[in-house]
């Protein structure tokens, strides 16, 4: 999502795809919640991930964060940080940027291409004391009124009846017909396999290497600059090379869904200074060494190309 009012002040563009928001021209002006804070962030994160593969995904996500302006410690920090114009766009679930619109603020929503379609769940705890209530709601939200309730502008989320679309405005998102929501097939399986692996990682290599990773960014985009037209092999190889340090992902795919490996990270933490096991600990510690040697490397790399430019 993206608060128009803030594009037009900046000049900025409209983004349709992820690679759209790792341009220079977007950074500083990007700002997203981590996915161990968030589990619909979590969502995305995965559906870049399957969607582009491994270490393509990863490559995507770092480049996008390198334009971050911030990452909030709770997913409502984005939209809210959006409607407010304290930073121009934000990655959110679908609902937190319909919501906003049609609530009147300043703002747009897009779905990538790379998006995946993942139903919400509701479910009645098992013994609960007021069963014949919960059942009672269950009931009303997958009723006619219920469902067209959830079209609400401040709720905005997607009924699962077709019927209720009926009434929505046109090009309102529709899963039942017209264009398609989502391209990735989905693999809940895989998702779980990784869960909060992925979410270590993008912690170690993100969220608390932001300031490392940005300034990383910022040397290459303006290396990539200088460099636009020009025949330099040596420029351009240490480019290439502090791109690829930038990129590179401590472990692979098929790693990070080994359940040994995979059953270490059991902490799902909230904030860098959460206790998590001895062995968690030492493996986060090796990735966070790598990346920060990686990132001021390429930070090297990318100024040492700027000056022979």
């Amino acid at each position: 999502m993206w608060n128009t009012r803030y594009m037009k002040a900046k000049k900025l563009p409209m983004p349709n795809e992820w690679q759209d928001l790792a341009k220079p021209i977007y950074h500083n002006h990007v700002g997203m919640s981590a996915p161990s804070r968030s589990g619909t962030t979590h969502l995305t994160v995965e559906a870049i991930l399957q969607g582009e593969g491994w270490d393509q995904g990863w490559e995507t996500l770092k480049a996008i964060s390198g334009n971050f302006k911030t990452v909030t410690e709770r997913s409502f920090g984005v939209p809210d940080g959006v409607n407010s114009g304290a930073f121009g766009l934000g990655i959110v679930i679908d609902f937190f940027g319909l919501s906003s619109k049609a609530s009147g603020f300043p703002v747009d929503f897009h779905y990538p291409t790379v998006t995946a379609l993942v139903p919400a769940n509701v479910g009645i705890v098992k013994d609960a004391p007021n069963s014949e209530a919960a059942a009672a709601f269950v009931d009303f939200l997958l009723s006619e009124e219920g469902q067209a309730l959830l079209l609400d502008k401040k709720i905005q989320r997607l009924p699962v009846n077709p019927a209720a679309y009926a009434s929505t405005p046109e090009g309102f998102p529709n899963p039942f017909t017209g264009e398609k929501l989502g391209t990735v097939d989905f693999d809940l399986d895989l998702s779980k396999s990784r869960y909060n692996v992925v979410n270590s990682l993008f912690d170690v290599m993100i969220t608390y290497r932001l300031d490392e990773l940005r300034e990383a960014t910022e040397a290459i985009q303006e290396a990539e600059a200088k460099a636009e037209g020009s025949n330099n092999e040596k420029a351009l190889s240490l480019i290439a090379e502090a791109k690829r340090l930038v990129s590179e992902v401590p472990v692979t795919a098929s790693q990070a869904s080994n359940p040994e490996f995979a059953a270490v990270f059991t902490k799902k933490r909230k904030k860098a200074t959460d206790s998590v096991g001895a062995r968690q600990a030492e493996i986060e510690q090796a990735w966070d060494k790598a990346t920060l040697e990686n990132y001021n490397k390429a930070t090297e790399l990318a100024e040492q190309a700027s000056s022979i430019l």
